[in-house]
C-alpha cells in the first residue's frame, strides 16, 4: 500500500455529489514549497492534488472553503490525459481516507491562520490549578 499525506489549502470550495448511491466530497489542496535554486534565487513549487473523498460523513463539507488548511492522507493516483493541443499531461488524485481541519486564511491578514474552534476553550487550554496539599492528603488510601 502507498500512503500520501499532504497539509495544503483548499483552491477551492468543496464540491458534494452522488455517484452511484454514494456521497463523494471533490476538492483540490495546493501544497507550496519555497526553496533556493542553483543560483542561490528563492523559488516556489506548488503541486495541486484532486482529491475525493467517498463518505456518508459529509457535515464536514461545509467546512471545506478555498483557502482552508488541512491535512488529508490516503492513496494516491496519477492520472494522465491529452490536452486540445495534443500534449500529454498529468494530474496527481489522492482517493481521501483521512482529513483534518487545520485552520484558514483569515479575512484580516494574507495567510494567517485561525481556528475553527473559536468560541470554543478545550478543558486543556483552561488554566489549571495544583491541588492543595490538604486535599491530597484526604485522597490517600492509607
Amino acid at each position: 500500500m502507498i500512503k500520501l499525506q499532504v497539509i495544503g489549502n483548499l483552491g477551492k470550495d468543496c464540491v458534494t455529489n452522488t455517484v452511484n448511491g454514494k456521497n463523494v466530497m471533490n476538492f483540490t489542496v495546493a501544497h507550496t514549497e519555497k526553496f533556493k535554486d542553483s543560483t542561490g534565487a528563492q523559488r516556489e513549487k506548488t503541486i495541486w492534488v484532486d482529491c475525493a473523498y467517498w463518505s456518508d460523513r459529509t457535515g464536514i463539507a461545509p467546512y471545506l472553503k478555498k483557502g482552508t488548511q488541512v491535512y488529508v492522507e490516503g492513496a494516491p493516483e496519477v492520472r494522465t490525459y491529452t490536452t486540445q493541443d495534443g500534449k500529454s499531461g498529468a494530474s496527481l488524485s489522492l482517493r481521501v481516507q483521512t482529513i483534518q481541519l487545520l485552520g484558514s486564511r483569515s479575512t484580516e491578514g494574507a495567510g494567517a491562520s485561525s481556528s475553527y474552534n473559536q468560541g470554543y476553550s478545550s478543558p486543556a487550554s483552561q488554566p489549571i490549578e495544583p491541588p492543595v496539599a490538604s486535599d491530597i492528603a484526604d485522597d490517600l488510601p492509607f
